[in-house]
């Protein structure tokens, strides 16, 4: 399996159940922003909501921060509308649920389980020019933490916007950051 990491998005045609309508979504609405792609198996299922819920709490500090989140499963764009009007935890989401049911989109993060039809557990955040900053894939019996997503996002949305700087291990924003050089080598 060769690194998704620095390479581009590659191209997309869904519909995303999102604020109550059915709407159109490819890969060019991700570009001119940051944007999270977080797969997820299934609808009505039992991690997954206590990951979208989680998700759906840390979604205005994301939005604050310029980000846009795209949550995807193999489900229709239908499915989504049902689970949102049928579970209270589903009903606070506000960022777009997009439907893969050909398992396109699944296929291009490589995270389709083709025996199951079902996605794995792939958290992307993708940068404003396409390109895939931080891949992380879970198998399905491991929920995610939304509070550690907000984190990642900072640390590469930080080493975007200052070259030649690096974030450590548990960085934060106002925590000292490490330019790399040949002074450094073997001292951390």
């Amino acid at each position: 399996m060769s690194s998704l990491i620095n390479s581009k998005i590659k191209p997309f045609k869904a519909t995303a159940y999102h604020h109550g309508e059915f709407k159109p979504v490819s890969e060019q609405d991700l570009l001119g922003k940051w944007s999270v792609v977080f797969f997820y198996p299934a609808d009505f299922t039992f991690v997954c909501p206590t990951e979208l819920g989680d998700l759906a709490d840390n979604y205005a500090k994301l939005q604050e921060m310029g980000v846009e989140v795209y949550s995807v499963s193999t489900d229709t764009h239908f499915t989504h509308k049902a689970w949102h009007d049928a579970s209270d935890t589903i009903k606070k989401i506000k960022y777009p649920m997009l439907g893969d049911p050909t398992g396109t989109i699944s296929r291009n993060f490589d995270v389709m389980i083709e025996t199951e039809g079902l996605a794995l557990r792939g958290t992307f955040v993708v940068n404003p020019e396409g390109e895939i900053k931080v891949a992380e894939i879970h198998d399905l019996g491991i929920g995610r933490d939304a509070k550690e997503l907000v984190r990642k996002v900072q640390a590469a949305q930080y080493v975007a916007s200052h070259p030649g700087e690096v974030c450590p291990a548990k960085w934060t924003p106002g925590e000292e950051t490490l330019a790399p050089s040949l002074d450094l080598v073997g001292k951390i």
